[in-house]
Order: structure tokens, then C-alpha cells, then sequence
């Protein structure tokens, strides 16, 4: 049972080593190790602060961000909106164009067509009139192939003058 109950001298000699080791340990470790353990915390703290810091800037700059990003896109819409309103625009002044280049193109061919019928009836009508005069007198040299037939020709001529 020696083993199981410690002596006197023991328990009293280990008290004080204990309380020796102790004073010491306050004495040059505690304040040292409390110090290193505040500083730690300290720079956790701020590490913390500094995070929740950094989130709000993220958070900020993510609203900013995309208040940019649809800002940008209304100028882009805006952009591709006035550039279809100036093609369609242009679209619609070359349609307009290419139709009054049309109408001058026919009414120049209508006039062309025009004129062009006025001098083939001209002529039709001068040689229509070289036909009729042939035709004429063809038809006189046969009527006053004799002398009889040009007195009677010569008379009613008279006559007629004379009516008139």
C-alpha cells in the first residue's frame, strides 16, 4: 500500500515545485503567451472585420456592377434601335428613289413610243397618199385615154366651176 499512499515529504516537496513552477510560469511565460494569445485574437478580429468589410465592398461593386451592365445594355438597345430606324429609313428613301428612276424611265419610253408612232403614221400617211395619187392617176390615164373622154371630163368640169 506504499505505492497507493505518497509520504509527506513527497506530497510537500511536489507541492512546491508545483507552486515554485507556477510562480515562475506567471512570473515570464503567462504574461508573454496571454499577450501572443490577445494579439491572435485581436488580428482575427480585424481579419474578420476586414472580411465582412471586403464583402460589403463586393456587394456594393456587384450592385454597381450590374447597374452598369443594364445601363449599358438600354445604350445598346437604343443603339440598335436607331440603327434599324436609319436602315429602314434608308431602305425605304432607295425604294422611293428606284421608284420615281422607274416612273422617269417609263414616262421617257411612253414619249419615246409616242413619238415614234406619230412619225410611222406620217409615214404611213405620206405613202399612203403616193399609193392614192399612183392609184389616181392610173385610174385617169385609163378614163381619158381617148379624146371623147376628155372633152366630156373637160365640160362637167366647166359645169361644176360654173355651179359654184
Amino acid at each position: 500500500m506504499d505505492l497507493v499512499t505518497p509520504d509527506l515529504g513527497l506530497l510537500f516537496w511536489t507541492g512546491l515545485v508545483f507552486c515554485l513552477l507556477l510562480f515562475v510560469l506567471t512570473k515570464f511565460a503567462w504574461k508573454p503567451i496571454l499577450k501572443m494569445v490577445n494579439e491572435r485574437e485581436q488580428k482575427i478580429s480585424e481579419a474578420l472585420d476586414l472580411a465582412e468589410k471586403t464583402k460589403a465592398e463586393m456587394q456594393a461593386m456587384q450592385s454597381e456592377n450590374e447597374a452598369l451592365l443594364k445601363e449599358a445594355r438600354a445604350q445598346r438597345d437604343s443603339m440598335l434601335k436607331d440603327a434599324k430606324n436609319v436602315s429602314d429609313k434608308m431602305i425605304e428613301e432607295a425604294k422611293e428613289k428606284a421608284k420615281s428612276e422607274a416612273q422617269k424611265i417609263v414616262n421617257s419610253a411612253k414619249d419615246s413610243i409616242n413619238s415614234e408612232k406619230l412619225q410611222a403614221m406620217n409615214e404611213l400617211k405620206t405613202h399612203v397618199a403616193g399609193l392614192s395619187l399612183e392609184i389616181a392617176e392610173k385610174i385617169i390615164r385609163t378614163e381619158l385615154s381617148t379624146d371623147d373622154k376628155q372633152k366630156a371630163l373637160a365640160e362637167k368640169m366647166a359645169d361644176d366651176i360654173n355651179m359654184n
